[in-house]
């Protein structure tokens, strides 16, 4: 069963020349502009040097790829070793389906955030038979040694961390665009590798069997691009799944949420008074955690079910400039553009921290502080003082990026439900017989998500209640599932 969204907005205007200045908000803002993982073993600026430069060739003898240090592959090896403990589900669906190799002859392009755990998920599907090229879907998220690792073991790699804008697309068209190889499955995060393929290699796009993204602003492109009549692919819109909802939204934000602020900024939560702006699932997250660290937390949503809900949960829903002046930290999660504006930074109190958990660095109004009267003073990596003329000081946290990816790490069980997701998509579209599948935009069956879910309760030792042959008659189920219809909600827990 298909979904779509109604949009008034005209479809993306894309780019044609390579330049830097074109290309740099031709797609994705997140994409070039947001900080990765602290927990990356290298840093950036250990080399100077481009690895567009450098000729460099891992112990098979191929050059099919471009990273930092091929040298770091060792470190990196151990990094994606210390992530698969933590992902027994993938590693379960990797042990399970190598054997009948479910994506033999399909060639994956790539186009995510390179960590150790997204690694995981490269590897798992090679050894289900994919021929894989890989590269990043952020600038600074890439950590190198597990780029490193992967080009080491045979996957095409093309991604360091701290590329510039003219390097991100550059790597970009390097996965696509090779002599002897073309792709036919997208897998991707945020929409640039797909709209890439599209305006660039118009014919390699038609000849792509399917397209699975993850993220809010790369579902958002496609129904766009269906809309407009130009998606001629089916795609999985893995964003919307239930899998990737309620887990990696909701409790991957509850617990990162709190790393990263503790990280920054070594602040006390207890009796501060903090607003969440957005009460979806990664609001939600987020006011759970704050909540029972004892914040007086408020909400302010546009959404009258969505402030019902934070209202039924103990939350006071006002509006921004209602409390502007009062609060001691401000969290955007919308999604949305200017939710803190120039004014509302203006009439904050001194000492006051800003921070964004949305996907893109939209939601503050970041370019209106950088302006002579205010002095900007970095603190620390990621923590910057924007200082007005009286001297009042506003704590930044990673320039209004994604706070949980720029400024601490996010945990790995939680990306091991979402990476097994992808694999999953990967394969039901790839496998499905012609026809089942349309030019359009496609949510997660709902046996498929019952499958992730129960490949990670082994990790808990939970036992699942089996139905009787008799009660599944009485509720019209299947005794083996699905157990609920597409239209249930499930819901969220505080």
């Amino acid at each position: 069963m298909h979904s779509f969204v109604v949009d008034n907005q005209e479809f993306s205007r894309f780019p044609t020349k390579a330049g830097r200045r074109s290309l740099s908000r031709s797609i994705s803002q997140s994409s070039t502009d947001s900080y990765s993982s602290a927990a990356s073993y290298t840093d950036s600026s250990d080399d100077e040097t481009s690895p567009r430069d450098k000729t460099q060739v891992n112990s098979k003898g191929s050059s099919d790829f471009c990273v930092k240090n091929i040298k770091q592959a060792e470190f990196g090896r151990r990094e994606i070793e210390i992530a698969e403990q933590d992902m027994c589900a993938l590693i379960s669906l990797r042990k399970r389906a190598q054997s009948d190799k479910p994506l033999a002859g399909a060639k994956i392009v790539g186009c995510t955030h390179i960590t150790a755990q997204t690694a995981v998920l490269i590897e798992t599907l090679v050894a289900l038979g994919a021929q894989c090229r890989w590269t990043a879907c952020n600038i600074y998220s890439t950590q190198n040694e597990v780029a490193a690792a992967l080009s080491e073991n045979g996957v095409a790699v093309f991604a360091w961390k701290g590329e510039s804008e003219d390097d991100f697309w550059w790597c970009i068209d390097r996965c696509v665009n090779t002599e002897g190889w073309q792709p036919n499955m997208i897998l991707d995060d945020g929409g640039d590798l797909t709209h890439w393929m599209y305006k660039k290699y118009p014919n390699v796009f038609k000849k792509i069997s399917g397209i699975v993204e993850e993220s809010v602003t790369g579902v958002h492109r496609l129904y766009q691009l269906s809309k407009a009549g130009k998606l001629c692919v089916p795609a999985m819109n893995v964003n919307d799944s239930v899998t990737k909802q309620k887990f990696d939204n909701l409790y991957c934000c509850r617990e990162s949420i709190l790393d990263g602020l503790k990280r920054t900024t070594d602040v006390m939560f207890g009796g501060k008074q903090v607003v969440v702006c957005g009460y979806g699932e990664v609001g939600k997250g987020c006011c759970a955690a704050l909540k029972a660290l004892g914040a007086i937390v408020y909400v302010t949503e546009i959404d009258p079910i969505c402030a019902l809900q934070a209202c039924m949960d103990g939350f006071r829903v006002v509006k921004l400039n209602e409390v502007i002046r009062q609060v001691d930290v401000i969290i955007t999660c919308t999604g949305n553009k200017n939710v803190v504006t120039r004014d509302q930074l203006d009439r904050m109190k001194n000492g006051s921290i800003v921070c964004n958990m949305g996907h893109s660095n939209t939601e503050i109004d970041v370019a209106s502080l950088r302006t002579p009267e205010l002095t900007w003073e970095r603190v620390r990596s990621q923590v910057d003082h924007v200082i007005w003329p009286d001297g009042k000081r506003v704590i930044l946290l990673a320039e209004g990026r994604l706070l949980n990816l720029s400024c601490s790490t996010v945990p790995t069980f939680v990306l091991s439900i979402t990476a097994t997701t992808q694999a999953l998509a990967l394969i039901e579209l790839y496998n499905a017989p012609e026809g089942r599948y349309k030019q359009d935009v496609y949510l997660l069956p709902k046996k498929m998500d019952e499958y992730v879910a129960s490949l990670h309760l082994a990790t808990f030792d939970a036992h699942l209640t089996e139905l009787s042959e008799e009660q599944a008659k009485y509720l019209g189920l299947n005794k083996n599932g699905p157990f609920k219809p597409n239209y249930y909600r499930y819901g969220s827990t505080l």
